[in-house]
C-alpha cells in the first residue's frame, strides 16, 4: 500500500485511513500486529514521525492498542451494545436481573470496585433530585470491567432519607439492583430521562479506566423518576468511548 499522492489529507491521516480499511476488511484481525514504523516509514516514504502520528490515531479511535516493546495491535475487544431503551424496561430489573445484563449478550460484566457511602448533596444532585441545601445523600460508585477491561465508572446519588436501613446503602443490593429495592419501598422508577455529551477524560479517568492518549469518554447522566414525577435516582456515568456502541430504537 502508498499513500503517495497529491492530496489535501495529510499524509499521516491517509495512512491511518488506508490501516483503518485494511482492518475493517479483514486483513488484519482481532490481535494481529500492525506494521511498525519502520515498515510504514519504507512503505509509505515518510518520517519516522508521520507514521507514528498515523498509528496514533487508530490508537486514539480506540482500534488498536500499542503494547510496550512488542508494537501496535488490533484490539481484540468487541464493543459493548448498549440497548438504551431495553435494559431499563421494568421486566429487566422487575425479574432480578441487572440492567446490565440486557447489554451483553452472555458475557460478564463485573464490578471489581464498589465504594457506598454518604455525603451532603452537591449543588447539582440537590437540584436535580428536589432536595434542600444541606440535605445527605447516598452515593454508590462502581468500576465495571468485561472481558478484563475497565469500561465503565458510575455513580448512583439517592436521598439518604429515602433509602435509610435498606440493601440500597450495602455493597450488594440484592436480585434486581437498586431499582427492585425502590419498588419494594413503592418508590419504583416508571420514568427515565439521560442525557449524553463527550469529552476529554480527567487524569484520574483516564487511570481507572486504562484510557490510550487522546481516547474520549462519553457521559451518561440519567435520572429516574417515580410514579409522582418525583427523581429518586441520579446516575452518572462516564463509558470508555472505545468500548461502546449507544443504541436507541423509537417507535415512529
Amino acid at each position: 500500500m502508498s499513500s503517495r499522492g497529491s492530496g489535501r489529507q495529510p499524509k499521516y491521516q491517509r495512512i491511518a485511513a488506508e490501516l483503518r480499511a485494511a482492518i475493517e476488511a479483514g486483513t488484519y484481525g482481532p490481535g494481529e500486529r500492525l506494521p511498525g514504523e519502520n515498515d510504514l516509514m519504507a512503505a509509505h516514504g515518510v518520517a519516522r514521525m508521520t507514521a507514528r502520528q498515523a498509528l496514533g490515531v487508530l490508537q486514539a479511535e480506540g482500534i488498536v492498542e500499542a503494547r510496550k516493546g512488542t508494537g501496535v495491535f488490533v484490539r481484540d475487544f468487541q464493543p459493548i451494545r448498549r440497548l438504551g431503551i431495553e435494559r431499563l424496561a421494568r421486566e429487566q430489573w422487575g425479574e432480578g436481573r441487572s440492567v446490565w445484563e440486557a447489554d451483553l449478550s452472555g458475557r460478564e460484566l463485573v464490578v471489581d470496585s464498589v465504594e457506598v457511602g454518604e455525603e451532603e448533596a452537591s449543588g447539582v444532585v440537590a437540584g436535580v433530585l428536589g432536595l434542600d441545601d444541606g440535605d445527605r445523600v447516598c452515593v454508590r460508585r462502581r468500576r465495571y470491567t468485561l472481558d478484563g477491561k475497565p469500561v465503565l465508572l458510575a455513580s448512583s446519588y439517592l436521598s439518604s432519607a429515602l433509602v435509610a436501613g435498606t440493601p440500597i446503602t450495602r455493597s450488594d443490593t440484592g436480585p434486581g439492583g437498586v431499582y427492585a429495592r425502590l419498588a419494594e419501598l413503592e418508590r419504583e422508577p416508571v420514568r427515565f430521562r439521560e442525557e449524553v455529551r463527550s469529552r476529554m477524560p480527567s487524569a484520574d479517568e483516564a487511570e481507572r479506566l486504562a484510557l490510550p492518549s487522546g481516547v474520549p469518554v462519553v457521559l451518561v447522566a440519567r435520572t429516574a423518576y417515580d410514579a409522582g414525577g418525583v427523581a429518586v435516582e441520579l446516575n452518572d456515568m462516564v463509558l470508555d468511548s472505545s468500548a461502546y456502541v449507544l443504541e436507541y430504537g423509537f417507535g415512529a
